[in-house]
């Protein structure tokens, strides 16, 4: 990890200028290894904290003059690093889930009309014959019911699939490619690792699909899935893939 790299570096470069109990020094650039050390020092001083802008700099320098001196450590060496990277983990998960949430929000208020429209759909699909829905919010039509083994969620599957938007819009397809697809039952959205288990192998389903088991807020950049599509899936389940 680069922050993790430039924590360590500092220490090196900071042990470099005048350093005591009561801090740095202020000493005076004589000589150009001054000005580079210096400037080192300053450079790594400025990226920790950007990185990290909570530091306990008291703590910082005790940590640092402990480490010199070999002498009154807290911590040896595996620990050091397991603190630092699960610190920086945190924060890196934080800051993830943090953007996440943002722009769920964005998404949110820019799609609301496919959400509604969405939901409007699968309330009036519900009633509709042939159609179960189960406790999750998926809907499906057995097409074909099959007589073969069914899959459990850690299963390999082999399937030939169609997926399509509430308006007809088809946005993957393995019949039209021509090819099956293979892929774990844990592995893709939550409307299919539940629909899947629910097949036997030989059986054909028609699946209906809300935002929430689907891709939600998140679809994939660059594709015909909006945020908060509800998608329809025909899927054969060919066959389980033996490990």
């Amino acid at each position: 990890m680069k922050v993790i790299k430039s924590l360590f570096l500092s220490v090196i470069v900071i042990s470099l200028a005048s350093c005591n109990s009561n801090g740095v020094s202020n000493k005076p650039l004589k000589s150009e290894i001054d000005s580079v050390s210096y400037a080192l020092g300053m450079d790594m001083g400025l990226k920790i904290k950007s990185n990290f802008e909570n530091v306990n700099e008291e703590l910082y320098f005790q940590g640092l003059k402990n480490g010199i001196d070999s002498t009154n450590l807290k911590f040896n060496a595996n620990e050091v690093t397991k603190i630092v990277n699960t610190y920086f983990q945190k924060l890196q998960q934080e800051k993830r889930k943090q953007q996440q949430e943002e722009a769920a929000k964005i998404a949110a208020e820019k799609f609301a009309d496919v959400k509604a429209e969405g939901e409007k759909f699968l309330e009036e699909n519900k009633s509709k014959a042939g159609v179960i829905t189960t406790e999750s919010g998926l809907q499906y039509i057995v097409m074909k019911e099959g007589s073969g083994e069914k899959p459990v969620a850690t299963s390999k599957v082999k399937v030939h699939y169609h997926g399509t938007l509430i308006d007809g819009t088809v946005f993957d397809s393995s019949v039209d490619k021509g090819t099956p697809a293979e892929f774990g039952v844990n592995r893709v959205i939550k409307g299919w690792t539940e629909g899947l288990q629910l097949m036997a192998v030989g059986s054909k389903y028609k699946f209906f699909i809300p935002q929430e088991l689907g891709y939600g807020s998140t679809p994939r950049q660059g594709g015909a899935i909006r945020p908060f599509d509800t998608l329809i899936f025909e899927v054969e389940l060919l066959d389980i893939v033996k490990k």
